[in-house]
C-alpha cells in the first residue's frame, strides 16, 4: 500500500536509527522532534502541520519541555511522522502494510497468554536473526514503554511553564484564538488529571487546572460569554480548592466577580469579591488587592458610595505593599498599571472626575504597548468622566472614536457592555450620539 504524503515523514534512516527507537519505546516524543528537526531537518512547523499539534508546543517538546500524553495525540504523531502505531504503543496506524508486521503485531488485542507465549517461542526457535530478533525487540519496547508512561513529574513542568506563558496575557492575540488554544491544551491536560499521583504531584496539578481554567474564564468573559465564563469559574474554583492555595482560591473568585461587575450585577460581584478578600486575609498580595479593587467597583456601581470609598483606600493601600512578583503585569499579578485601570472606573463611577483623569493618565504612561482592550476601556472612563462633567458632546465623541475604531474582534462583551452603558447614560439630544451609536450597531 503506497503511504499517503506526510510533510514530516521521517526518512528510512532516520527511522533505523537507534536513537529514535529507544524514544518512542519511552514515548519520548520531544526527543523524536528534535531528531527530525536536527538529523534531518524537519521544520517544527512542518511537525506542527502533520501532527497537530502548535509549532510552539513543538518547539519546547523538542527542548525537553513535556511531552505527548494523550491517546488521540500519540496516534497523530505517529501518523505525521510516519512512525508505526506498534512503536508507539500503539495498534497497526490504516496506513501501515499487514506484511510489515512482526508475528507480535500479527496478533490482536486480548489474545490468550498463552497463545502469545506459543507465537514468542515461535518467532525464537526460528532464530535471533530474524523474526525472533523483531519479536524480543517488541517485548522490550512494551515493557520500556510500561516503565516510561508515568511522565507526571516531566509533564507538571512543562504545563506550569504553559499556565505561566497564558498568564501574560493576550499579547495582541485575538481573544477567540487564545481560547482556541487554552481549549486544545486542556484536552491533553485532562490525562494527567485521570492518572494516579502523589498528593504533592495531585496539588501541583490541581492548582495548574486553576489557573487554565481560570484564564479559559476570563477570556469567555472578554467575549461576553458571561454564563459559560462562570461555569469555568466554577470549574477553576473547585480545582484551586483542592490544591490547598487560598490565594489562588481568592483569585479565582476575585476574577469571577468581575463577571457580574461588567454584566450587570454589583451586588452578586460584591459578594463574590468579599469571598475573595476572606480568603486572601490580611496579608498583601495580587489577590487581596484585586478583591478589593473589584469591591470598590461593585460598591460604587450599586450605589454604596462609602463602602466603594473604604475598598478604594484598601487597595490603594495593598498596592503600595506588594513585592515587584506579585506587581507582575500577568493574569495574575496586580501590576499598577492594571491598578490604575481599576481605579479609574471605581473613581469616575464616584464621580470624583480629578482623580480619575490623574489614574486614567498614570494608566496609560505605564503601558508600554497598552492592549486595544485596555485603551478603549481607558478612553470610555474618559468619556464618562466628560459627561459626569456636562461635557456631553465630547464625551460621546471620545466614546465612539474609541470603540468604533476597536479591530472587529474586539467590538464584543466588555468593551460593548462598557460602550452601550455610556450610550444609555446619554440623552438622545446629546451631540455627536449618532455616532456613538453607529459604531454600536444601534439604529436611531
Amino acid at each position: 500500500m503506497e503511504l499517503p504524503a506526510s510533510p514530516a515523514a521521517l526518512p528510512p534512516a532516520l527511522l533505523n536509527d537507534r536513537r529514535v527507537a529507544e524514544a518512542l519505546a519511552r514515548r519520548d516524543v520531544g526527543a523524536v522532534f528534535a531528531l527530525a528537526h536536527d538529523e534531518a531537518g524537519i521544520s517544527f512547523n512542518r511537525i506542527s502541520e502533520a501532527c497537530g499539534i502548535r509549532a510552539e508546543r513543538v518547539s519546547q517538546m523538542a527542548k525537553g519541555h513535556g511531552t505527548v500524553t494523550s491517546l488521540s495525540g500519540l496516534e497523530r504523531v505517529a501518523d505525521g511522522l510516519r512512525v508505526s502505531g506498534r512503536d508507539l504503543g500503539l495498534a497497526e496506524r490504516p496506513w501501515e502494510s499487514a506484511g510489515s508486521r512482526t508475528p507480535l503485531q500479527h496478533q490482536e488485542d486480548g489474545e490468550d497468554p498463552m497463545k502469545r507465549r506459543d507465537v514468542l517461542r515461535g518467532a525464537l526457535a526460528a532464530g535471533l536473526a530474524g523474526p525472533g530478533l523483531a519479536a524480543l525487540t517488541t517485548t522490550r519496547h512494551d515493557i520500556d514503554t510500561a516503565l516510561a508512561a508515568d511522565h507526571t513529574t516531566s509533564d507538571l513542568g512543562f504545563w506550569e511553564s504553559t499556565a505561566e506563558r497564558y498568564g501574560y496575557g493576550y499579547h495582541g492575540q485575538a481573544p477567540a484564538d487564545v481560547l482556541s488554544n487554552l481549549a486544545e491544551d486542556f484536552g491533553e491536560l485532562k490525562v494527567l488529571l485521570d492518572r494516579p499521583q502523589t498528593v504533592k504531584g495531585r496539588a501541583t496539578l490541581c492548582y495548574v487546572t486553576g489557573q487554565m481554567a481560570g484564564m479559559v474564564a476570563i477570556v469567555l468573559h472578554d467575549l461576553g460569554q458571561h454564563r459559560e465564563a462562570h461555569r469555568w469559574f466554577r470549574t477553576a474554583g473547585r480545582a484551586a480548592e483542592q490544591s490547598g492555595d487560598n490565594l489562588l482560591h481568592a483569585w479565582v473568585l476575585g476574577r469571577e466577580a468581575m463577571v457580574p461587575l461588567n454584566y450587570g450585577a454589583p451586588q452578586a460581584a460584591a459578594q463574590l469579591a468579599e469571598q475573595a478578600r476572606h480568603l486572601a486575609g490580611d496579608k498583601p498580595s495580587a489577590a487581596a488587592a484585586l478583591a478589593s479593587a473589584v469591591a470598590s467597583r461593585a460598591y460604587a456601581i450599586g450605589g454604596h458610595t462609602e463602602k466603594a470609598r473604604l475598598a478604594v483606600a484598601d487597595v490603594e493601600s495593598l498596592a503600595e505593599r506588594l513585592t515587584p512578583q506579585q506587581h507582575a503585569d500577568t493574569w495574575f499579578g496586580y501590576p499598577m498599571q492594571k491598578h490604575h485601570v481599576h481605579m479609574s472606573q471605581a473613581l469616575t463611577l464616584l464621580g470624583e472626575t480629578d482623580r480619575a483623569y490623574e489614574t486614567q493618565t498614570r494608566a496609560l504612561e505605564l503601558s508600554r504597548a497598552p492592549s486595544h482592550m485596555t485603551r478603549a476601556l481607558i478612553a470610555i472612563d474618559q468619556a464618562a468622566c466628560r459627561a459626569h462633567d456636562g461635557d456631553r458632546a465630547e464625551a460621546a465623541h471620545i466614546a465612539a472614536r474609541a470603540y468604533g475604531g476597536l479591530p472587529a474582534s474586539y467590538r464584543t462583551g466588555l468593551t460593548h457592555t462598557r460602550a452601550l452603558a455610556l450610550y444609555r447614560r446619554l440623552p438622545s439630544d446629546t451631540p455627536g450620539l449618532d455616532q456613538l451609536a453607529d459604531a454600536l450597531g444601534i439604529a436611531i
